[in-house]
């Protein structure tokens, strides 16, 4: 059941967000044998960067009369259990390789944790907030929920949050952010529409309820209406991220080649936005193991690629996350994606299709 916790403020100092409950999803079924990713982190990092993370937002209107997020939140308990044990990962905490590590070795652990599920209110109509944050850039950060990552006990804290909002008018939006240490957007919007296909297989059973059994209007105690403040070091701000995909022929990028390839794209989008990017990035690299390594990156001294044949800019509009719908029929109003460096840094994540540049702006 949503946990109640009496106090009587919104989320954030200045935000009209209300967080009304907070439930853990697990996967449905234990994960045996348990999986685990390799994330190693280099010595001179400092520890912002266990909290870089990416948000997703969808906003949707309401499908029926009936429709509303509460609704969605209450199913969501069980499709995202069901989801999660395709990807139990996604459930997992990150942790340190040994009892007194402290060389940066960790391991993300498919230890069923679990994913926070976040449900708020917003005193606001939809089209007036869309409105808004075309003046206010960093307003959709409001419909995102994360708590930084502890740095002493990081096993304690999830690393996937999804954040259903409430607006006045009964029109709702669905929040995600998830650490870069367990997926990039490409693959979170793969996993979004497998979730979406799972959730609305539940909902239209025959025999299943009308009502579901976490649906929190039914659950709320009378003049109990809990907040959770996100940890004061979050970084709200949002940054545009400039993106390509690695041409087939060095897919396979050596462990000697990343900062060049790396160096590359960065002139890339050096010459793009007509200004020079720091010397020192963050380099995420996510291997095709699914290892992820963590460094920082000098560019003093790295020679880039003359030439890379096919190097396309892409942009996360590709994503087409308003096909992703968890009413048939529904398709996303709004679909909005970026990247939170915590570390206040340029970052530049790799994976085995694509490049993620965050200039820190």
């Amino acid at each position: 059941m949503a946990n109640c916790i009496n106090a009587n403020e919104v989320a954030n100092p200045g935000s009209n967000v209300q967080i009304e409950a907070i439930q853990t999803v697990m996967p449905m079924k234990p994960t045996d044998p348990r999986l685990s990713r390799r994330v190693a982190i280099g010595e001179n990092l400092g520890s912002g960067n266990l909290q870089s993370r990416f948000h997703i937002v969808l906003c949707y209107n309401k499908a029926s009369e009936e429709d509303s997020g509460w609704l969605l939140a209450g199913w969501i308990k069980e499709s995202l259990g069901k989801a999660l044990v395709e990807k139990p990962l996604l459930a997992g905490r990150l942790k340190r390789k040994g009892e007194n590590d402290d060389n940066g070795e960790f391991e993300i652990v498919s230890n069923d944790s679990g994913v926070r599920l976040v449900e708020a209110n917003m005193p606001m109509d939809l089209a007036d907030f869309l409105d808004l944050i075309k003046e206010r850039k960093n307003g959709e950060a409001e419909l995102v929920f994360w708590e930084d990552v502890n740095e002493s006990n990081p096993q304690f804290s999830p690393l996937f949050y999804v954040q259903v909002t409430n607006f006045k008018c009964g029109r709702y939006s669905i929040g995600i952010s998830c650490s870069l240490f367990q997926t990039d957007p490409y693959g979170m919007t793969s996993f979004l529409n497998r979730w979406s296909k799972i959730h609305n297989n539940i909902v239209t059973e025959a025999d299943m309820p009308k009502i579901p059994t976490f649906f929190l209007p039914n659950l709320r105690k009378t003049g109990c209406s809990p907040t959770l403040s996100t940890s004061s070091t979050t970084n709200k701000q949002i940054n545009e991220s400039l993106i390509f995909k690695i041409p087939s022929n060095i897919l396979n990028l050596r462990d000697d080649i990343h900062k060049n390839f790396a160096e590359k794209c960065v002139e890339e989008v050096e010459d793009k936005l007509g200004k020079k990017l720091s010397s020192k990035f963050c380099l995420f690299v996510r291997e095709t193991s699914e290892d992820i390594k963590v460094e920082t990156f000098s560019r003093e001294g790295i020679s880039p690629f003359d030439s890379i044949a096919g190097l396309v800019s892409v942009s996360l509009d590709d994503l087409e996350g308003e096909s992703i719908r968890f009413n048939e029929g529904n398709k996303a109003v709004h679909f909005s994606c970026w990247i939170s460096n915590s570390g206040n840094e340029d970052l530049v994540l790799i994976t085995p299709t694509f490049v993620f540049i965050t200039p820190f702006l």
